[in-house]
């Protein structure tokens, strides 16, 4: 997902290269040969959305992504686009109250489970599969947002991190230059400097 807040004020142009950058990393990164793209709108008809975003839409559309459409919020988790194109200011505001949420949850959880002795002694039960879980969404196993639009690699850390946490971000700054994602967004971009995509803006 990009931006997530490096860029709040952005136009259709800078969603598109979000949109390219965001793709050439998946591509590299996850080894998808033709990543799906989509915009984060309200609605999924492609009527929906402010002027911006449906202008972004059009360019995504006429460019060789393989865009899918509009992607409603809901959208993110479901998986319905490997990449989802947003400027800085919705992207951060989606990333903090996701952030909050799961906080919130994981709280409620572990205040229900203390309730009394029988929900301590079901919690004990459940116990293997909540640990599954909690690994399975430990924010800590993902930190390490890339900075795109570089002309390197930098890859910034949650400012909560802790050493397990920093370690996955190292990895995913030795996996960026070992996949030559600098190179992949480069090249792309060079080859679409005919449609107006020449410049591209610092994005994470």
């Amino acid at each position: 997902m990009l931006d997530l807040g490096a860029n709040v004020d952005c136009g259709p142009e800078h969603l598109l290269q979000f949109g390219i950058m965001g793709a050439m990393l998946v591509a590299a990164m996850e080894h998808s040969d033709f990543p799906t793209v989509g915009i984060l709108n309200i609605g999924e008809e492609e009527i929906k959305g402010n002027e911006t975003v449906k202008s972004a839409a059009e360019l995504l559309r006429a460019s060789d992504l393989n865009f899918i459409g509009n992607v409603e919020g809901d959208g993110i988790y479901m998986g319905d686009a490997d990449v989802v194109v947003c400027d800085g200011f919705v992207g951060n505001v989606a990333l903090k109250t996701s952030e909050g949420l799961a906080q919130m949850l994981g709280s409620s959880l572990r205040t229900e489970f203390r309730r009394n002795w029988l929900t301590k002694v079901a919690a004990v039960i459940a116990m293997s599969v909540l640990n599954n879980f909690k690994k399975r969404f430990d924010h800590r196993r993902y930190n390490g947002a890339i900075l795109l639009g570089l002309r390197g690699i930098s890859v910034k850390s949650h400012g909560s991190a802790d050493a397990f946490s920093f370690g996955h971000a190292i990895s995913r700054a030795y996996e960026a230059v070992e996949n030559r994602v600098v190179d992949r967004i480069a090249a792309k971009i060079s080859a679409m400097t005919g449609s107006g995509v020449a410049r591209v803006e610092e994005s994470t």
